[in-house]
C-alpha cells in the first residue's frame, strides 16, 4: 500500500507541476495585464500544489528506503535520500505519471483556458473526494487546495463562456481548442493500477465532469464531441503509466535544465 500511495501521490504532484510549468510559459505574454497576472498566479497556485504533495511522496520514499535498510542493511551510501527537488528535477520523462491533457502546448489563449478548464473541473472533483479519504496527509493537500481550484476553475469557466460566445474569430479558435485536447480528456477517468487501491469512485467523477462541462459549453455555444464509447470520440492515454506525448520530453529539459547543468540547487 505504501508503494500505491507514493506513486498515486506522484502522480498529482506531475499533474500539477507540468500545467504550472505550461502556464507559467505565458508569463509576460498575456493577452491583457489582468490575465497576465491572474494565469501566472494560477500557475504559482499549481506549483505550490506539487511542492506538497512531491514533499510527502519524498516522505513515503524515505520511510520506504529506511524500512528496506532495516530489513536488509547495506552499505551506507551518504546520499540524502527523495527529495521534492530531486523528485521534480531528477526523474526521467517515462517516470512521470501525469495525465496528456496537462502537457498539451498552450496554442492560443482560447486552447491554454480551454485546457486550463477541462482539468480544472476534473481537479476540483477529484480533491472533493479525496479530502474525506483515509490518507490523513492527502487529505490535507486536497482540502487546502480547493480554495484555489475553485478559482482556477471559475476563471477559466467564465473565460470559456465569453470565448465561444464571443466574436465569430473567439468562437472559431474555442472549436480549434476542443478539436486539439478533447481527445485527451477521457485519461482522466481511466483508473491506473496505483489508483484503484485509493478507493476513488471514477464514474462518480466522468459522470459529474460531463455534466459541468456540457453546462459551460451550452452557455457559450460550443458543440462538444461524444465520450468515448459506443461511438464517441477516440481517447488518447498511457501518461499515467509513463508513455506520454513528444512534448512533455521538451518541458522536462527546460524545466529541469538548471538542477542539471547546476547540480545540487534546490527550490
Amino acid at each position: 500500500m505504501n508503494d500505491t500511495r507514493i506513486q498515486y501521490t506522484l502522480h498529482l504532484a506531475d499533474n500539477s507541476l507540468i500545467l504550472g510549468q505550461r502556464n507559467s510559459e505565458w508569463c509576460g505574454h498575456g493577452p491583457v495585464l489582468e490575465q497576465d497576472i491572474a494565469i501566472t498566479n494560477i500557475s504559482l497556485d499549481l506549483i505550490g500544489q506539487a511542492r506538497n504533495f512531491y514533499q510527502y511522496a519524498a516522505t513515503l520514499i524515505n520511510e520506504q528506503a529506511q524500512l528496506s535498510e532495516s530489513v536488509n542493511p547495506q552499505p551506507s551510501g551518504g546520499g540524502r535520500g527523495a527529495t521534492e527537488d530531486s523528485l521534480a528535477y531528477l526523474r526521467k520523462e517515462r517516470e512521470f505519471k501525469n495525465c496528456l491533457l496537462v502537457e498539451q502546448p498552450n496554442g492560443d489563449w482560447a486552447q491554454t483556458i480551454l485546457r486550463q478548464y477541462l482539468f480544472s473541473q476534473y481537479q476540483y472533483l477529484l480533491f472533493e473526494q479525496l479530502q474525506n479519504k483515509k490518507d490523513e496527509q492527502i487529505a490535507a493537500i486536497a482540502t487546502k487546495a480547493l480554495k484555489e481550484v475553485a478559482y482556477h476553475l471559475r476563471w477559466s469557466s467564465e473565460w470559456v463562456i465569453r470565448l465561444g460566445d464571443g466574436t465569430e474569430e473567439s468562437h472559431y479558435r474555442m472549436l480549434k481548442a476542443i478539436d486539439e485536447l478533447w481527445r485527451y480528456t477521457g485519461e482522466m477517468f481511466i483508473p491506473a493500477d496505483y489508483e484503484k487501491e485509493m478507493g476513488i469512485d471514477f464514474v462518480m467523477i466522468k459522470q459529474e465532469w460531463e455534466q459541468k462541462v456540457k453546462q459551460i459549453s451550452d452557455e457559450a455555444s460550443l458543440i462538444l464531441p461524444p465520450t468515448g464509447g459506443g461511438g464517441g470520440a477516440f481517447m488518447q492515454s498511457g501518461g499515467k503509466e509513463g508513455k506520454h506525448t513528444e512534448h512533455l520530453g521538451f518541458i522536462l529539459t527546460e524545466l529541469q535544465y538548471m538542477q542539471r547543468a547546476y547540480p545540487g540547487c534546490e527550490w
